[in-house]
């Protein structure tokens, strides 16, 4: 039996833990400050694990960590929050949090986490570090739980070395991320140094990448220094890693695990500290498959995942956003400040916006040129960036991968998802492959069967089951 420390000034949050300890076993004890959860771990220093909430009457639970943490320092310290930022989260995690919670959370991942915290308890394992916090300059804007678990996930990572690959659609503020990893981390005062893979000419990607002497080149008698070494000591942004040619993907491979590069036209190595910070939006397993990309330089950028929520996923951030965004826009050119009407609110939240973040912003600064002062209506927005049903993709597989990535990261995102999300799947996708097919072959089944690897009779009973002609 473990005891647990809570520390909140809800009552139901309260009662809502110390219930869910009490039936699995544990026994809890309850304050409401900061100020009482330090004088009930110096009066009794029994607590296995703590909950602790960020916004508290009198003193907040951040500042009270660091005291918790010498009179307990073996207990993970759980913290908890109702109203989640980054700076919140990079804080808590820096100064002591095993792990991060934002209100309201389900009871059934509270007990997995704390399930957790016993374990590492158990073994003895350290479960802080204290690293020190720098300012927030670029803001991530929301706090809608998907953006949360975002928040979490830079908090983990960002004081690590690990390759992290931050995956999500275009639009989606991979670049922001990436800079936020970059200036929470230890690397946080040297270079960042972001390269849009894309961009690069493949006759000049290894000299961008790894510099070259003078005289590599005809014509060239200058020297150049590479991206890599320029982020020496800092951190290397790859933007689009899943355009990296080919041939060049094993040089980088090498510098990576090496830590040295060779510029072009030289064999002297140079010695390089440098972390790489990736991104696509992209399924890299598909260019895999496609041999276009490099399964071991994958893994080694692929340490850290952090996959992107889609801006139609993250519910009132949209009104944030826009209003950021705003603000933004006329101090910058200096225009009276216009207001959403209710019908724009409508259509903000009802555009899928396949563009993203970066959408929205173009939809705004268009808005804000217009009416110069006034109301946004939803006619001062320009056409959606793509229409209903537009691939995002103009490869049709490529398409159907990200579709499918998508509708799976929304269903585990989801806390009431049934345990069968595969048949959920089948039942989705199966009825389209098989009519499709089966008109393709003029209803005969025996040719469709074979056109899809299956047995005649197996086809009939799936076209029974879908109700397909």
């Amino acid at each position: 039996m473990a005891n647990l420390l809570i520390i909140d000034d809800e009552p139901s949050i309260c009662w809502g833990l110390k219930t869910l300890a009490e039936s699995i076993g544990h026994s809890a004890r309850t304050v409401s400050s900061a100020e009482q959860g330090l004088k009930e771990a110096t009066r009794s220093p029994s607590a296995d694990v703590i909950f602790l909430d960020v916004r508290l009457p009198g003193r907040d639970g951040l500042s009270a960590m660091s005291e918790l943490r010498e009179l307990l320092p073996d207990s993970p310290i759980i913290v908890m929050t109702a109203h989640g930022e980054l700076e919140t989260a990079v804080t808590a995690i820096r100064n002591g949090a095993f792990e991060y919670l934002t209100k309201p959370f389900d009871l059934t991942i509270v007990e997995r986490v704390l399930d957790r915290a016993l374990k590492l308890r158990r073994r003895g394992g350290q479960a802080t570090e204290t690293i020190a916090t720098p300012g927030l300059q670029d803001q991530i804007v929301g706090r809608s739980p998907a953006l949360q678990e975002v928040f979490k996930q830079i908090a983990i990572v960002a004081g690590a070395e690990a390759s992290v690959l931050i995956t999500g659609e275009r639009g989606t503020g991979k670049e922001l991320v990436a800079r936020a990893i970059h200036r929470f981390s230890r690397r946080g005062n040297e270079p960042f140094v972001p390269l849009h893979v894309a961009a690069l000419s493949p006759s000049t990607a290894e000299s961008e990448l790894f510099g070259h002497i003078g005289g590599a080149f005809v014509g060239e008698d200058s020297s150049r220094v590479g991206l890599l070494e320029q982020a020496h000591r800092g951190t290397l942004f790859l933007d689009e890693v899943a355009d990296i040619p080919l041939p060049l993907q094993v040089k980088l491979l090498r510098a990576i695990e090496q830590g040295e590069l060779v510029p072009v036209g030289s064999n002297q190595p140079l010695q390089i500290d440098v972390r790489l910070i990736s991104a696509t939006h992209e399924n890299l397993q598909a260019n895999i498959a496609a041999g276009t990309l490099r399964p071991d330089l994958f893994f080694r950028l692929a340490t850290f995942q952090i996959p992107l929520p889609p801006l139609r996923e993250r519910g009132d951030d949209i009104f944030e956003l826009a209003e950021h965004f705003i603000s933004r826009l006329t101090a910058k050119n200096q225009l009276p400040h216009p207001s959403l009407s209710a019908a724009t609110k409508a259509e903000l939240t009802r555009r899928p916006w396949h563009g993203n973040v970066r959408e929205l912003l173009n939809a705004i600064e268009h808005a804000v040129v217009i009416v110069r002062g006034g109301v946004i209506e939803p006619e001062h927005f320009p056409s959606p960036a793509l229409s209903a049903g537009q691939p995002l993709s103009d490869s049709p597989t490529v398409a159907l991968s990200q579709l499918i990535r998508e509708w799976a990261e929304s269903q585990l995102r989801e806390h009431n998802i049934r345990e069968d999300l595969y048949e959920q799947f089948l039942n989705l996708v199966e009825p389209s492959l098989l009519s499709t097919v089966v008109s393709h072959e003029h209803g005969q089944c025996a040719s469709a069967a074979r056109k899809l690897g299956l047995h005649r009779h197996t086809l009939r009973k799936k076209l029974d089951q879908y109700g397909i002609e």
